[in-house]
């Protein structure tokens, strides 16, 4: 899989902007705030649907605008594709509300058809917030690698995340006492067939890069699932009532990392949270390509001054591998990287 180009529009920083990308390594460097890490958030969405930074899509518009395109070219295993984003701003009931607009080659897509058309993985410095911080960050990574290479997990994950906005408003209204506990039935049904696929699927992920090993990085991740049945849908009703939230499921997920059977995130070091890390991107890479027969493209966001001596030359490695795409302030990458790389400032 290879991204050839990406323009931009109205895009964060940039006005208008287009790039050619290296079909090896292509390293963009350049200070702080200038616009490297907005670059690999177009790339991502392009691979997502979604922004890895941005709170809301009307985030991404230049201040000022209505209206933020992305455009990306690229070859995977079967043909040249051509993705487009369009991120617009309107008024929805005397309100601004953002709305999206996704197509491949020239037709309008549905956001399900959309995501797996390119694949990527991302690894920046923000990504230690995986080891240390809350069980959403962790549960959104697992939606991130999924929703790329399995079209089921997508529509699965579609349903139970509009079941659960539906069946948590039932719940308030039952709380309220202006509908029936009998309404539940339904959405307990749609919610544990789309949840159990959602569990199973994170599941066999887990399994499968647990047995992933690389050079010094060995590490493990233990799946915390929060199952849904019917018996702990009732053993939990009339505390969902009364909070007016469904208490068990998908949602309620986590995982933790495991060093020789010891939690990192309390009991290991930044730098060992830090190679966990790696491991687990280095593991996400392989398991694409197990699934997909196509190697992802690789998208390294300033990460080299975050890694010691050994991890920077085991991530160089890796770098040959697939088409890398890299970002950093600093000088010395250039030297890192060698004579492959097709180097733009920025």
């Amino acid at each position: 899989m290879q991204l050839t180009n990406l323009s931009l529009q109205h895009f964060r920083s940039y006005p208008k902007v287009h790039i050619d990308f290296s079909p090896s390594v292509t390293l963009l460097i350049g200070p702080n705030a200038i616009g490297k890490t907005n670059i690999i958030e177009a790339i991502f969405l392009c691979s997502t649907g979604k922004s890895f930074r941005a709170k809301k899509d009307s985030d991404i518009i230049s201040w000022g605008d209505e209206l933020a395109r992305i455009k990306a070219m690229g070859i995977n295993s079967h043909e040249e594709f051509l993705l487009e984003l369009v991120i617009t701003v309107g008024m929805v009931n005397g309100q601004k509300a953002p709305s999206k607009k996704y197509l491949v080659n020239n037709v309008s897509r549905r956001q399900i058809d959309f995501i797996g058309n390119f694949k990527s993985v991302l690894f920046s410095p923000s990504d230690l917030e995986l080891v240390t911080d809350s069980p959403s960050i962790r549960r959104d990574y697992l939606n991130t690698v999924l929703v790329q290479v399995d079209r089921e997990y997508r529509r699965n994950l579609q349903s139970y995340e509009r079941g659960l906005r539906q069946r948590n408003s039932l719940l308030d209204r039952i709380n309220e006492g202006t509908a029936s506990r009998s309404q539940l039935l339904f959405w307990n049904q749609l919610l544990i067939k789309a949840g159990s696929h959602i569990t199973e699927t994170r599941k066999r992920y887990i399994e499968t890069i647990n047995a992933y090993s690389f050079s010094h990085l060995s590490y493990q991740v233990m799946y915390d699932p929060s199952v849904i049945s019917i018996r702990r849908l009732e053993e939990y009703r009339d505390e969902e009532i009364a909070a007016k939230s469904t208490l068990v499921g998908p949602q309620r997920d986590d995982f933790i990392f495991l060093k020789r059977s010891r939690d990192i995130s309390r009991f290991g070091s930044r730098g060992e949270q830090r190679l966990a890390v790696l491991w687990i991107k280095l593991s996400e890479l392989e398991f694409i390509e197990k699934q997909t027969s196509e190697r992802p493209v690789l998208l390294l966001d300033d990460i080299f001054s975050e890694l010691d001596e050994n991890s920077r030359k085991l991530v160089l490695d890796v770098t040959k591998k697939q088409q890398t795409i890299i970002t950093s302030t600093e000088e010395d990458v250039v030297q890192l990287v060698g004579d492959v790389a097709k180097i733009i400032r920025l």
